[in-house]
């Protein structure tokens, strides 16, 4: 499938972009017609302020804040701000990256929406917003160890809980799996549809005497000339 090209009107405002914020972009590029930015990490707020009241820009509303993990990489995260121009009918996206320890600027200062959507990435990715005034887990328990949505968090989790009737209360204990993980040796997505006992599966029910052997009747059709003859 061919990548959308992007429109004039998206080329000429990554051109004023550039032109009159390159204090606070490194780069633009383009993901189908949609903008993308790569800004300074210690400018995003100041950004974020200059897109939103630059009359030519008018980014008046912060859409959504989230990340992607690349556990790989020094600076491991991409925080990614979606942003939208009602006025202009125009959307861009900002990414900045950080690492596990570095916090990153909160921007609850020039979008107070940004208050929970900061919470969100903090809770399920761990990376900190220096100077929000309210950080702290928001889908999970507080308990909770660990942030779910890291790339290197086992899909287990680290702790399960129960309510307990003794205690009266919910406790935490460390996950326990009740059985060992099981290896399925289905060599055929119609394995459970034909009487026929594939190689592999010789532990299940063997077909009942007198059902045909679809493997055998394709190998004597193969030998008379094909499949199909």
């Amino acid at each position: 499938m061919s990548r959308k090209a992007p429109s004039d009107k998206m080329t000429a405002l990554a051109a004023v972009i550039t032109e009159k914020f390159a204090w606070g972009v490194t780069s633009t590029s383009f993901a189908q017609d949609e903008l993308v930015l790569v800004a300074k990490r210690s400018e995003i707020a100041k950004l974020l302020t200059a897109l939103r009241d630059d009359v030519d820009m008018l980014f008046a509303q912060l859409m959504d804040i989230t990340v992607v993990d690349y556990p790989t990489r020094p600076d491991r995260f991409d925080v990614v701000y979606a942003m939208l121009s009602l006025r202009h009918n125009i959307r861009v996206i900002i990414k900045i990256t950080t690492d596990e320890d570095t916090p990153v600027p909160s921007v609850t200062s020039v979008f107070s929406s940004a208050g929970w959507l900061e919470r969100e990435v903090w809770d399920m990715y761990g990376v900190a917003f220096e100077g929000n005034p309210d950080l702290r887990r928001i889908l999970t328990d507080y308990g909770f160890e660990g942030h779910p949505l890291r790339k290197d968090f086992p899909l287990s989790g680290f702790v399960e809980l129960r309510y307990d009737d003794a205690q009266q209360r919910v406790v935490y204990e460390p996950v326990k799996l009740m059985q060992d993980f099981r290896m399925f040796d289905n060599l055929s997505p119609w394995e459970a549809m034909t009487s026929v006992q594939l190689p592999g599966d010789e532990k299940a029910t063997k077909p009942k005497t007198g059902t045909v052997d679809y493997r055998e009747l394709a190998r004597e059709r193969a030998k008379d000339g094909g499949l199909l003859s």
